[in-house]
């Protein structure tokens, strides 16, 4: 099969397993999934589901956010990697929101990526969790590593391998896609030591060697 039939076929095996895939972050709105996605950079969402819901009764709307104080906010996200940074991004993000989208969370992506701290993965997760749509494919640690693996790209940066799965994956999985890499990158395919006698990929994925021992029998 050809590496379009092979995304396809991807999709629908992970989709048999991960029937209901999305952002593991905790959230009840899109501001709070883009706060939630914001801290994950650099920082496991495990944690950031720790963090996040005494940040979100503290602070429980974008107009709080927006008027917290900088020493306030970066204290309640100390334990966050870069949580001054992040804690400005936030505050920033709200602020602009609010002067500029109404209160309301942009739903494009040239929008979304006018907000501090907002790159496109950001941007992708919450198109796709919030909004339901489309325009791209998230990138992480786990689509970056599966992707390659997958044989969809040979890229290191995200930008790069966003293009190459943008052009393989059919755009109607687009968004699933990504999360169920993530889901199946922490569950099996894991950064050490994938798991290939568990995997419902070996038989068409270049890295597992199944593919190449099929191709020496029919040889």
């Amino acid at each position: 099969m050809d590496i379009k039939q092979r995304a396809a076929e991807v999709a629908k095996r992970l989709g048999k397993l991960y029937s209901d895939p999305h952002s593991c972050l905790s959230h009840s709105n899109p501001f709070e999934l883009l706060v939630a996605t914001i801290l994950s950079a650099q920082t496991t969402d495990v944690h950031v589901n720790k963090v996040t819901p005494g940040l979100f009764a503290r602070y429980r709307t974008i107009e709080a956010f927006a008027a917290a104080p900088p020493a306030e906010l970066q204290k309640a996200l100390s334990s966050v990697n870069f949580y001054n940074n992040k804690a400005k991004s936030i505050r920033n993000s709200a602020r602009m929101i609010l002067e500029e989208f109404g209160g309301k969370v942009p739903q494009t992506m040239p929008d979304l990526i006018r907000l501090p701290g907002v790159a496109r993965k950001t941007a992708n997760i919450i198109l796709y969790d919030a909004f339901g749509k489309t325009e791209g494919m998230a990138v992480d640690t786990h689509v970056k590593r599966l992707a390659n693996r997958l044989g969809f790209t040979t890229f290191v940066d995200p930008a790069k391998i966003e293009q190459d799965l943008m052009r393989t994956v059919a755009k109607k999985d687009w968004g699933r896609f990504s999360h169920m890499l993530v889901l199946h990158g922490r569950a099996v395919c894991q950064a050490r030591t994938p798991l290939h006698e568990q995997c419902v990929l070996a038989d068409i994925c270049p890295s597992s060697g199944v593919m190449e021992q099929g191709r020496n029998r029919k040889g």
